[in-house]
């Protein structure tokens, strides 16, 4: 939700959750410090997020209230990122409506870093810096500005996975174990030709995965340099990664692989109970999500596969209190507590976002997770995440990202020939760019 940050971030997500008019006044538009919202030292901290950070569902809030009586935490969030950051640029030109916390998406976060420092608390005038061994290193200094501002602390990363329904694979003749899946599909085009196979045999109405977005999205995760470079130029147009991922997904498309759901959409959620795709690329926030959508009805059915192709990354998010902030160092406690290596291992072991802290990632090594047929998540992610590479991050990453994955809605969706459907991301992109 973040992955996602979304799903990045990892739980049911019925819709987008507006803010109510008694909730903006709750966010305050003031950028006052005070530490209570009445006499008796009574604080309420608002939380905006977006996607499934799963920090409600996991009983974080909870816990945290209950070391600190008097606390009250109160989350409003909005399923599709791309709509809770526009919401928030909003927010931050006018100064009002923020909560105390505010979500932030790793491909955001270095225009937060390099655009708008002015627009968020430096971390470390609370002690953060203190905190910094805690996290890996490409973590910690993505958050951080030239100048030794931290403006986020880290929440979860996406290390890689691929998620597949073992009961749709054996109505199709296919193998269900693991280990010879990851054999199968070692590259993307053996995991593309196992698609057709599915299809040839497919249960139902069943597609083999979700969204050739999703795969491209999956694909990209997979390298260094993506949309810019490491001087900052923007280079996407060029790239042959990009160009590769782009040609997995539009020959997906053609080959009717794709069960053609936009990600996050009411009909993609529906879809995780109906069957409706064998498939999901799947950084770990993904895990929270799909319990959240499958129920309970899914559970022993999902298992988890080494991804094609070699490790990634997808998503991952942190958490930056705004200047405009009602709660500054109550915000600032709280975060640092939500993203403590104890923390951040209970998250994983009950949602399955894995750990941005190196010392929660040595604590969740072990874990299984019964949904997902007892697979080994702490090894299978740990691994992803240890193989993954250090992507470079530019000013409009994610906008980037969104252009490309829109034209490829396109595609699959309204049959838009990829050459023309590529020329719309690339004026997407342009426009974004101003």
């Amino acid at each position: 939700m973040p992955i996602a940050r979304a799903a990045r971030r990892a739980a049911v997500r019925l819709g987008a959750v507006a803010l109510t008019g008694a909730m903006l006044a709750a966010c305050g538009s003031g950028a006052s410090d005070t530490s209570s919202d009445a006499a008796g030292g009574k604080v309420t901290i608002t939380v905006d997020l977006f996607g499934s950070f799963g920090y409600k569902e996991a009983g974080l809030y909870a816990e945290y209230e209950k070391l600190h009586p008097g606390v009250t935490i109160k989350q409003t969030d909005t399923e599709d990122e791309q709509d809770y950051w526009k919401s928030l640029q909003t927010r931050l030109a006018g100064g009002g409506g923020l909560a105390d916390v505010q979500g932030i998406e790793v491909g955001r976060i270095a225009s937060v870093t390099q655009q708008q420092a002015d627009k968020f608390e430096d971390l470390a005038k609370y002690g953060a810096n203190d905190l910094k061994d805690q996290f890996a290193e490409a973590k910690w200094s993505a958050a951080t500005t030239k100048d030794g501002k931290v403006l986020g602390l880290g929440t979860d990363v996406g290390p890689e996975a691929m998620c597949y329904r073992t009961d749709l694979f054996k109505q199709a003749g296919l193998p269900t174990d693991r280990e010879e899946l990851a054999k199968k599909w070692a590259t993307w085009d053996g995991y593309l030709e196992l698609g057709k196979q599915y299809k040839a045999k497919a249960p139902g109405k069943s597609a083999w995965l979700d969204s050739v977005g999703s795969l491209y999205t999956i694909m990209i995760g997979q390298e260094e340099e993506r949309y810019y470079d490491a001087s900052g130029k923007l280079i996407y147009e060029n790239n042959p990664a990009v160009k590769a991922a782009w040609d997995a997904a539009t020959e997906a498309a053609a080959a009717g692989l794709s069960a053609k759901l936009d990600q996050w959409s009411p009909q993609w959620n529906q879809a995780f109970a109906a069957g409706s795709f064998a498939t999901i690329p799947c950084p770990a926030w993904m895990l929270g999500y799909i319990k959240g959508q499958a129920g309970d009805a899914g559970k022993g059915k999902w298992d988890i596969a080494k991804l094609p192709g070699g490790a990634g990354n997808w998503g991952g998010s942190y958490l930056a209190v705004p200047r405009a902030a009602k709660h500054k160092k109550e915000a600032y406690e709280l975060v640092k507590w939500l993203t403590a290596p104890e923390q951040q291992a209970k998250l994983f072991e009950k949602q399955g976002n894995f750990p941005s802290s190196t010392g929660a990632i040595a604590k969740v090594a072990d874990a299984k997770d019964p949904y997902f047929s007892n697979a080994p998540i702490g090894k299978i992610f740990g691994d992803a995440a240890k193989e993954a590479p250090v992507q470079v991050l530019g000013v409009h990453d994610k906008n980037v990202a969104d252009q490309i994955t829109n034209a490829l809605s396109e595609v699959e969706r309204k049959g838009t020939a990829p050459d023309k459907a590529w020329a719309n991301a690339k004026k997407g992109v342009d426009n974004v760019m101003g």
